[in-house]
């Protein structure tokens, strides 16, 4: 039967197009579910509590067409006179995935501030790989983003 099959695959492969390869990586990372940033979580609380807290519908505000919560209206504000401050750096993708010259998810649970500004992570290892040697990583990662960022989606 095996036989018989692939001389008919051979004719169909012949005749499909190559599909056009398509981003679907947003440039800010959202909970997929949501489209909210940071899952929901609070991007002032990253710099202001030992914590990061997570945020409010009330107190929500759009940022490059991304929808950002907060936990209280003070957060909102101090958030929206400054946004490139206090959002995570490279969209809140991976910081060591951009540095080695790909995008991924992170987990806002899964963080750093380092040099007053935010760093997410896939995982809590590129975690530890990247306080090993925060300077190295974050400039391979800004000498790289610009190129990567161009292959991403608006939110």
């Amino acid at each position: 039967m095996l036989a018989f099959v692939l001389p008919l695959l051979g004719t169909v492969s012949a005749t499909l197009q190559p599909a056009r390869a398509q981003s679907v990586v947003t440039l800010i990372v959202t909970d997929p579910l949501t489209g909210i940033a940071l899952s929901g979580m609070d991007p002032v609380s990253y710099f202001t509590d030992p914590v990061p807290q997570a945020g409010q519908s009330d107190y929500e505000f759009i940022w490059q067409n991304v929808s950002w919560y907060f936990a209280t209206a003070a957060n909102r504000d101090i958030f929206s006179s400054a946004p490139e401050i206090y959002a995570p750096q490279f969209g809140g993708h991976d910081v060591i995935g951009v540095s080695r010259g790909f995008v991924s998810d992170s987990d806002p649970r899964i963080y750093a501030v380092f040099k007053q500004r935010l760093y997410l992570f896939y995982s809590a290892a590129n975690r530890e790989a990247f306080l090993m040697s925060p300077d190295a990583a974050g400039i391979a990662a800004e000498e790289k983003w610009p190129e990567l960022a161009k292959n991403l989606s608006i939110n």
